[in-house]
């Protein structure tokens, strides 16, 4: 029987959590900005959209999933139109609702980012874990499941 591990243990094992995921995402934001000049907020919003049913959501929505306030998001938009990554489209059946929706030009950058991450994620995540990999995809979701809003 293994003895419960004592409150340093579990704070360090957090702490490496932390560490583990920051240091990683870094490495891939600094590789997806060297290759793309994509910010952050930007491959979150091309990868959710080309993800997407039509390739494209509510702007409220994208907002609240890509962790972006209001004024935020609405930066981040103004950026992905003038590049031509995106077009705000307004509902056909709701006039209060105006969808975020990649262009021909975005679909394409966002097939080429989704591509470029998979490739980055397998080298810098999948092969230094191996097996462990799809284990602690599987503990993330749990997490997110019983600690999400």
């Amino acid at each position: 029987m293994t003895a419960e591990p004592n409150d340093d243990e579990v704070v360090t094992w957090w702490g490496l959590v932390i560490e583990g995921y920051l240091a990683t995402q870094n490495k891939l934001m600094g590789e997806i900005a060297e290759r793309f000049g994509l910010a952050p907020a930007s491959f979150d919003i091309l990868l959710r959209l080309v993800r997407s049913p039509e390739h494209r959501m509510p702007m409220t929505r994208l907002a609240v999933e890509a962790a972006l306030s209001s004024g935020g998001f609405t930066k981040v938009a103004d950026r992905l139109v003038a590049a031509d990554l995106i077009c705000r489209v307004p509902s056909p059946d709701d006039r209060r609702v105006t969808f975020a929706a990649l262009t021909e030009h975005g679909l394409d950058v966002a097939r080429q980012v989704r591509e470029a991450c998979a490739e980055i994620l397998r080298r810098i995540v999948l092969t230094p874990l191996g097996d462990d990999a799809p284990g602690l995809a599987e503990a993330m979701r749990t997490l997110r499941t019983v600690n999400g809003a």
